[in-house]
């Protein structure tokens, strides 16, 4: 197994949304035993710590947002840390709510600007977060990032450093979207599997499809994997929760794809809201998704025994 170097960045982003208890989650991964889990599959691993917020003064005309020189200052840090960290390794964001993505997809972007490869992004998600700031009626920026690392017009924020063309953009498993995010995706050329796509088709065709785009392009792939992705009755600690997710062993397929694929550069682990845990059920379950996101196999199967020998 070719060994990795994942850099453990914590997120304790908690403003991004009303409901307290994602800045918990870089500690919750890291008491269910992230770190271990990697390095007994031989991966390397850093733990960069926790970053820092220094909000940044900004006011936006939608009145409804909330928090937002936070999240500015939170974005600044984390894009500045995950482009360093792309320059060592593998960097996994430990969140925190899903507006940190507002700042880890801005820095392994701007990385594979400096790389002059094509960066793919697979938003594993109920929600499809193409609201702006300007369109949300919330006022949560976690449900902006999509539109910002699509080069959406973003009040407030800095220009994104690359946008990432639509086609290579996949959501994946999405089941709740508001009616101005409707009429904004409807303009863009994004691959949308809802999960009435994964009941028709399952998880494995379309995935395929997008990950050989990734691999035809050489591209560097950023996966995002919210909580909520998961159905609660298997992932309850998350405030967004929607029926009908994925289930256990949709994800962990999921995952093994992706590991079998090699593409994956970049990853965010978001809405953890541990208060909202059963005895650390769904870290424990975050944690073993990862894990098989970076190899581990419950049993690897020798290639006579897919021609139906012994």
């Amino acid at each position: 197994m070719t060994q990795t170097h994942c850099l453990l960045i914590g997120a304790p982003v908690d403003t991004g949304q009303r409901r307290p208890g994602c800045l918990m989650g870089p500690a919750a991964y890291r008491t269910a035993g992230l770190a271990p889990a990697l390095e007994a599959l031989g991966h390397r691993v850093t733990d960069l710590g926790d970053a820092a917020c220094t909000p940044v003064p900004a006011t936006v005309t939608n009145p409804a947002v909330h928090h937002l020189p936070e999240t500015l200052g939170w974005a600044q840090s984390l894009a500045a840390m995950g482009e360093a960290a792309m320059a060592e390794g593998m960097p996994i964001f430990l969140g925190g709510d899903h507006s940190l993505s507002l700042g880890s997809v801005a820095g392994v972007a701007a990385a594979a600007k400096s790389l002059n490869r094509p960066l793919f992004v697979l938003w594993l998600d109920a929600h499809s977060d193409f609201h702006t700031p300007s369109t949300t009626e919330s006022g949560n920026l976690h449900g902006t990032p999509v539109a910002y690392l699509a080069g959406r017009d973003f009040e407030a924020f800095p220009p994104f450093p690359a946008p990432v063309p639509p086609e290579n953009i996949c959501l994946f498993g999405i089941r709740s979207v508001d009616a101005a995010e409707h009429a904004a995706l409807l303009e863009h050329e994004i691959a949308i599997n809802d999960m009435r796509v994964l009941d028709e088709r399952g998880v494995v065709a379309p995935l395929r499809e997008f990950l050989a785009l990734v691999e035809e392009a050489d591209g560097l792939l950023h996966v995002s994997l919210d909580v909520d992705f998961l159905d609660p009755v298997v992932a309850p600690a998350v405030g967004t929760t929607v029926p009908g997710g994925a289930t256990f062993r949709e994800a962990h397929l999921v995952m093994e794809l992706l590991h079998e694929s090699g593409r994956v550069t970049s990853l965010d682990l978001v809405e953890l809201n541990p208060f909202l845990d059963e005895r650390g059920r769904t870290a424990h379950l975050m944690v073993d998704l990862v894990a098989s996101l970076m190899g581990k196999k419950v049993f690897d199967r020798p290639t006579r025994a897919y021609r139906g020998q012994v």
